[in-house]
């Protein structure tokens, strides 16, 4: 890996949320350009609330899947279907898609699977360059890319003899919340549409959280992307930034610490085949800064289909589900978790509501399709 000289270190240590976050002084933590140090064999990890990332039903099949991008690209994923289901009638589907700077096993896999327990053929997806989609450099940050890969797995989902086109959901986790909104915008075939502990990824990265980025420290963050850009055209390694930290200090900050717990433990530690575990989280530096010239809110009210925003109420990111819900038009839904923060909603399976999204799914898709067909 190809760490920036000093000069563009002292440059940028300001935020860069790609991979989740620069939290400033009100709130927030410093992340600056990320080093890669040894990884901590701190193993310790809070397993309360039955947290189950890794949970597998004896009541649903998995089988791995690629499917193609209208840009030829191709996206890993996983159908999970119910084993009762009646393959003679269509059903109601959902696509899930995974935190940014996580893979499908990481929180997307578990929401697939529970989904489908509740009878619904659900998809699991690797966003483009990221676990099994295919893409290079790794890592990269690609958001039209990203948004496109929902709409590819709507187009995969819609070609199976036991799916209705016509009842398509989605769900975008973290990062994936602000893709799948992304998406929705100009793909109606998403006929409803759940955010969890969702990120704006542009507002993220452009003002960081509670807007604690001034916008000078924003020009510090493109201009040292600028920077290493000349330096891996020149030949330097493609270097990274971001993402979770690899060892626990005195002084990590309590939301770096949230994050370590799912991604640098047992918990929800996940390595792609092919990747390197000390760079798993973290996003390529020169295009983590395509996040600038990500508004996925914008005209998010031009939507008008059922949109639901899951957050919990001690979450740090709670403002962006906030924002969203205020702009969003009829019909929407806030729902706060009491009690829970940012992380937990990965895989706390106690306090997740699913229930609510069943009830939510059921009702939306179907009412969608009763809509269609009386037109």
């Amino acid at each position: 890996m190809t760490n920036l000289d000093q000069t563009q270190t002292d440059r940028s240590t300001v935020a860069s949320l790609g991979g989740f976050l620069r939290m400033a002084a009100a709130g927030a933590m410093a992340m600056g350009l990320a080093t890669v140090a040894t990884t901590s064999k701190s193993l310790a990890q809070d397993l309360s609330n039955g947290a189950a990332n890794f949970y597998v039903s004896d009541a649903v099949t998995v089988q791995p899947i690629t499917f193609q991008t209208q840009y030829r690209t191709m996206v890993a994923g996983n159908i999970f279907i119910p084993k009762d289901l009646d393959r003679s009638v269509d059903h109601a589907a959902i696509v899930v898609g995974h935190p940014m700077g996580a893979v499908k096993e990481q929180s997307a896999n578990l929401y697939a699977t529970k989904m489908a327990e509740r009878g619904f053929v659900t998809v699991s997806l690797d966003l483009p360059y990221w676990g099994g989609s295919s893409g290079e450099p790794r890592n990269a940050v690609a958001p039209e890319l990203y948004a496109e890969a929902f709409s590819a797995a709507v187009d995969y989902l819609g070609r199976q003899d036991f799916v209705d086109r016509d009842r398509i959901g989605a769900i975008g986790i973290c990062g994936s919340g602000s893709f799948v909104v992304s998406a929705a915008k100009i793909d109606p075939r998403i006929r409803s549409i759940a955010t969890v502990s969702m990120y704006d990824m542009g507002a993220a990265n452009r003002n960081a959280l509670q807007n604690s980025l001034s916008v000078e420290d924003r020009k510090a963050v493109i201009a040292a992307a600028a920077e290493q850009r000349w330096a891996e055209v020149d030949g330097a390694e493609t270097a990274v930034t971001g993402g979770t930290t690899l060892e626990l200090t005195a002084d990590t900050h309590p939301i770096q610490r949230e994050f370590y717990d799912f991604y640098r433990t047992e918990r929800g530690r996940f390595t792609p085949e092919g990747a390197s575990a000390e760079r798993t989280t973290m996003p390529t530096l020169t295009s983590n800064v395509k996040f600038m010239n990500f508004y996925p809110f914008n005209d998010i009210e031009t939507i008008g289909r059922p949109m639901m925003f899951i957050s919990g109420d001690q979450a740090h990111s709670k403002e962006f589900s906030e924002k969203a819900y205020e702009l969003a038009s009829e019909p929407k839904e806030l729902v706060w978790v009491k009690g829970a923060g940012h992380v937990d909603l990965y895989d706390r399976v106690d306090l997740i509501p699913f229930d609510r999204l069943d009830t939510f799914f059921q009702g939306s898709l179907a009412e969608r399709a009763a809509a269609l067909s009386e037109n």
